[in-house]
């Protein structure tokens, strides 16, 4: 697949101006206007956020509400339960509320429902279970906003119920004591996009209560750590959750966080070690249909019970890539043999495909061919399953043509779950590659956003070590992609049984080494002399206590 390749379009006064007045080196300056950073206290911010950034959070509808409620429920001493989620924003919201409230002198139950049995948020049997408790009062985290039915069976049961959620809303709120919600409707928020919607919660308890911010900031390593595991923009005031968080987990007195962090080989503590070592470990235990070990991780209170929960986290997520990396080498080969692949979308049914980890693998499928896919597993007459999409195409909008085929289906524009009767399937198949063909599918191209072009000679030590007063990296703000041109190839190989490449460049008397992973193909199409233009991201390399300057390679052409 042909990528696209586009430059940002930056102000160079602009650039100029907020580089002389912070400082900044002209790539510095530039990458953050390019991130649309351009007010002078937004820039101050992204650079270096406090802990006097954060917004007030009684400008949150109906937050007093809640408040006043959690406040009764604690000096009645009622019975709470909080109602999580099985992803790593839920499990760390949940964890986050129910220390807080413990440090009150609270005793409260939790209920994370089963991904495999139950599926996401609020559920009938689930609520029956918590009434047997004797539950006087539900507080939902990550979930919540669409729970219409569900909450009005709640309250018919004679429990109150408070929802804090940051998930779309729909055309009407849930009828519960308060509804937080930055997506409102009404919403007088600042920030829509906040996910740590329980972290402003314990802020505004702690604010009523006369209690010193140190009681809730000290819960910023976990929300940071569902913050970036949720894929949300790090703009405004998540990022200065995630940025403020990360330098307390360097040092996070949270025995199992530490411990996962240990276990996931990382030795620095980014957003890469949240993303991709400590973010896959909890969500398997939840894909896995275990979704209680990641919380009685968190709120491990001895090490023996930290490093023996994190070995399971670690085993769950092993057999997690091992049930994937199965389910996805059937469904290409599916997809080859019958040549799929020529169609504008890919729908491909298997039997009994495990339902925690087929929408990974969807994400994977339209990642290889760069169109939208849906992977259903059959099981007895019904076929249950995920899809995802790629920029340009509305995957829900698109289900919603196909909805006299379908049982029930949801989500949004890049993902979605649906359920159809195994009959239904071809009728389902050929109408959604309709859809995409009538969407000219094949006339959308991947884009790669460059920040910058630089010459070989420009890029040292002191550059990318820069870099780093850009991060966190994550949603609406990647990491920064530069292009260099005109760069010779001494030496390729294909490494890793051909999976990734391998090169060292040349410019003049420069010479630097580069990385391609997951394009080792490459290796066919080039040869020792030519000369080409790269597209990739800066780093550090470090081996056997040397460090040495890398490209991180995203996309090939030969130069002209």
């Amino acid at each position: 697949m042909i990528k696209k390749w586009e430059f940002y379009s930056s102000d160079e006064k602009l650039v100029d101006d907020i580089c002389n007045r912070y400082n900044l080196n002209k790539v510095i300056g530039k990458i953050i206007v390019n991130r649309n950073v351009i007010k002078d206290e937004d820039v101050r911010i992204f650079i270096n956020p406090t802990r006097d950034d954060f917004y007030d959070p009684f400008l949150f509808k109906e937050m007093d509400i809640a408040v006043e409620r959690i406040i009764k429920a604690i000096n009645n001493k009622e019975k709470i339960l909080i109602y999580g989620d099985y992803d790593v924003d839920g499990i760390t919201s949940t964890t986050v509320l129910k220390k807080y409230l413990l440090d009150r002198g609270i005793m409260v139950d939790t209920y994370i429902p089963n991904r495999l049995h139950e599926g996401y948020g609020l559920n009938k049997s689930a609520i029956e279970k918590i009434k047997e408790k004797g539950i006087d009062l539900i507080i939902t985290v990550d979930c919540g906003i669409s729970a219409i039915d569900e909450i009005e069976y709640v309250k018919s049961l004679g429990m109150d119920i408070i929802v804090t959620d940051h998930h779309e809303v729909g055309e009407k709120l849930p009828n519960a004591i308060a509804v937080i919600d930055a997506k409102r409707k009404d919403n007088t928020y600042p920030f829509r996009s906040l996910a740590g919607v329980v972290f402003k919660l314990i802020q505004a308890i702690s604010i009523k209560l006369d209690i010193k911010p140190e009681e809730y900031l000290k819960y910023l390593d976990l929300v940071c750590v569902g913050t970036i595991a949720d894929i949300v923009p790090l703009e405004g005031e998540n990022r200065t959750i995630a940025k403020l968080g990360l330098m307390l987990i360097k040092v996070t007195k949270n025995l199992g966080l530490r411990e996962l962090i240990k276990s996931s080989g990382y030795k620095e503590i980014d957003s890469n070690t949240i993303s991709f070592g400590v973010a896959p470990r909890i969500n398997a235990s939840g894909r896995m249909g275990h979704e209680e070990e990641a919380l009685n991780l968190f709120l491990a209170n001895n090490l023996e019970s930290a490093l023996e929960i994190t070995k399971e986290l670690n085993d769950y997520n092993t057999l997690r890539q091992s049930t994937e990396k199965n389910i996805y080498e059937e469904v290409v080969q599916k997809i080859e043999k019958n040549n799929l692949d020529e169609n504008d979308s890919i729908v491909v049914g298997g039997n009994n495909w495990h339902h925690g980890v087929i929408g990974i693998v969807s994400s994977k499928v339209t990642d290889k061919y760069y169109k939208p896919s849906i992977l259903l597993s059959f099981e007895d007459d019904i076929a249950k399953g995920s899809g995802r999409s790629i920029p340009g195409f509305d995957l829900y909008e698109s289900l919603t043509k196909c909805d006299d085929l379908l049982e029930k289906y949801g989500g949004h524009a890049m993902a979605v779950g649906l359920t159809l009767k195994k009959e239904n399937f071809e009728k389902f198949k050929e109408r959604f590659n309709k859809i995409a063909k009538e969407s000219n599918i094949k006339e959308l191209k991947p884009i790669i956003y460059i920040d910058e072009e630089l010459k070989l000679k420009d890029i040292n030590m002191d550059l990318i070590k820069s870099l780093s007063i850009l991060e966190p990296f994550g949603e609406s703000n990647k990491v920064p992609l530069f292009l260099i041109k005109n760069l010779k190839i001494d030496s390729i190989r294909a490494l890793s049984e051909g999976r990734h490449l391998k090169l060292t460049l040349r410019d003049e008397n420069f010479v630097i080494n580069a990385i391609g992973f997951d394009i080792g193909f490459l290796a066919e199409e080039y040869r020792i002399g030519d000369k080409i233009d790269i597209v990739g991201t800066l780093e550090i390399n470090s081996f056997n206590g040397f460090s040495s300057i890398q490209i991180n390679v995203k996309d090939i052409r030969k130069s002209y």
